[in-house]
Formats: C-alpha cells, sequence, structure tokens
C-alpha cells in the first residue's frame, strides 16, 4: 500500500468513527489533518480490540498488534493499512514512541471488568487512555513552552472524566466501573443503581460531584490553547468546545445519564467548527 493510500485509509475511518475529534480535524492544515486521522486510527483500532465482545482472544491480539506497531516504529511497517500513514506521521511530527505503548496499556487494562478504588487510580486510568492522546496530538498541533504537556495531561483527564460521565451506564453493563468506590461510598451510592436507570438524590450529588471535578481540570489546563501553535487553535478549541459543552449538557439534564446517551448533535458541533473560523472569535488568539 503506498503512503497516500494508507492516509486515505485512515481518513475514511476518522470521517466514519471520530465523531467529536473528527470535527476539529477540519480545522487544520491539510499535512496535519492528515497526521491526526493516522494517529486516530492507530487509537481506534487499539479501542476496538478491547470492546469487541465477539473477538476471541482479545489479550493475544492486543500483543500481536504491540509486536506491530514496534515494527513498525523501527521502520518495518505490516501489513495493516494504517501503518504506512501511521509512521510517516509519528516521523514527520516527532512524537514520542512512549505514548504509543502507553496507549496500549490502558487499552489493555480494559480487557476484563474492573473497579477503581480511589481517585489516584482513576487518574491513572485517564492519563493512559486521554491524556496520551493529548500529548501525542500537541506534537501535531505544534508547541514551544514546556508547559504544554503538562495541560494537554490535564485536558486529557478532562476529556475523558467527560466521557466516564456519559458512559455510566454503557460502562456498567460492560463490569466497568470507573467511578471511585471511596466517591460511592461517600455519597452512599451502589454501583448496582448504574444498571437500574433511576436516579436518586444521592445519584445526582455524586455526579454533581465528579462533574466539578471535570469542570476544575477544563480550568486548570485553559492555557494550552495559547501554548499551541497559531493555525492549530482553532481545532483544540473547537475539541474543548464540543467536550465542555458536552459536560454542561449533561449538568443542564440534570445528570440523566442513565436513561439515555447525551450527545450534542451535528449541526451544533458544526456551528462550533464554523465560530471557530470566524474572524470575531478570539477565544483562541
Amino acid at each position: 500500500m503506498t503512503l497516500a493510500e494508507s492516509y486515505a485509509y485512515c481518513a475514511r475511518i476518522a470521517r466514519r468513527r471520530a465523531r467529536n475529534f473528527y470535527y476539529s480535524f477540519l480545522l487544520l492544515p491539510a499535512p496535519q489533518r492528515r497526521a491526526m486521522c493516522a494517529i486516530y486510527a492507530f487509537m481506534r483500532y487499539c479501542d476496538d480490540l478491547s470492546d469487541d465482545e465477539a473477538l476471541a482472544g482479545r489479550a493475544a491480539a492486543i500483543a500481536r498488534w504491540r509486536e506491530d506497531l514496534d515494527a513498525a516504529l523501527a521502520g518495518q511497517v505490516g501489513s495493516h493499512p494504517i501503518w504506512p500513514a501511521f509512521r510517516d506521521a509519528v516521523e514527520r511530527y516527532r512524537i514520542p514512541h512512549r505514548y504509543f505503548h502507553e496507549m496500549i496499556e490502558g487499552v489493555s487494562s480494559d480487557l476484563e471488568p474492573r473497579s477503581i478504588a480511589a481517585f489516584d487510580e482513576l487518574y491513572d486510568y485517564c492519563y493512559h487512555v486521554a491524556s496520551v492522546v493529548g500529548l501525542t496530538v500537541i506534537h501535531i498541533f505544534g508547541f514551544d513552552s514546556p508547559l504544554a504537556p503538562d495541560l494537554a495531561e490535564k485536558c486529557g483527564i478532562a476529556f475523558q472524566l467527560t466521557n466516564i460521565l456519559r458512559d455510566i451506564r454503557e460502562d456498567s453493563e460492560l463490569g466497568r466501573v470507573y467511578v471511585p468506590r471511596e466517591d460511592l461510598d461517600r455519597f452512599g451510592v451502589s454501583a448496582e443503581e448504574f444498571r437500574c436507570g433511576g436516579r436518586s438524590e444521592n445519584f445526582v450529588r455524586l455526579m454533581r460531584f465528579e462533574a466539578e471535578r471535570a469542570n476544575r481540570y477544563y480550568r486548570e489546563s485553559e492555557l494550552l490553547l495559547q501554548l499551541i501553535h497559531e493555525e492549530s487553535r482553532p481545532s483544540l478549541w473547537a475539541l474543548i468546545e464540543i467536550y465542555s459543552r458536552l459536560l454542561k449538557r449533561i449538568e443542564k439534564s440534570n445528570f440523566d445519564v442513565l436513561s439515555r446517551r447525551i450527545s450534542l448533535p451535528p449541526w451544533e458541533k458544526a456551528w462550533i467548527v464554523v465560530r471557530a473560523l470566524l474572524p470575531g472569535n478570539r477565544h483562541y488568539k
């Protein structure tokens, strides 16, 4: 497969699967957009390996994917169509290889049902499945300040905490409870409530606590927008706007996440992209 064909394959995956991310990709110059699609295609395949219930031997499949990753990073691209574009993007933007191993480590942690005892453990999980994504893409965005990686890590935590609140029922049905047990105990909530579909007052109080934690990480990472290269700021602004609006929508629903999946409609995401391009938008200037 040629490099151009590989990039085209990754772009098709991003258009079909990236939902929130793809809207922000559209705001990037073409070389960066292609690189983002290649990195996304890698991450998407990792997630699919852990989530596909029909896939026998998921641990073995992830181990083989890790071996293929090592080979690709060493210059020996395998048969999967993402590898030529992935390796080109990694080399072009000098992305540290350790981030991709950390992504796979995070994916591997979801192979079995799990519960989390304390927030330190949750932070580590969020780092491996989300912060490393942010640390990867800021190399594509471009940055010069040594503060940028720490802020990208916090931004990833905010995004993943938002995802956890949105997906709390679906995750619990898969045996994955990411809300720390120390928080469940503090608010008198049982993980069983996540599957029953009813919202107690204690559940709402718990969710309000978790939402404020996510909001704190959004606030703490605000400066990141000013630290990446200017041509990339509309893309990051749109991505933060999409995720922070999703959290606000969850809060506005009074945390009605057990009976339905809360999301932003496509028209609202499209309007965010338009706003990012408007000359009067100074949020990211």
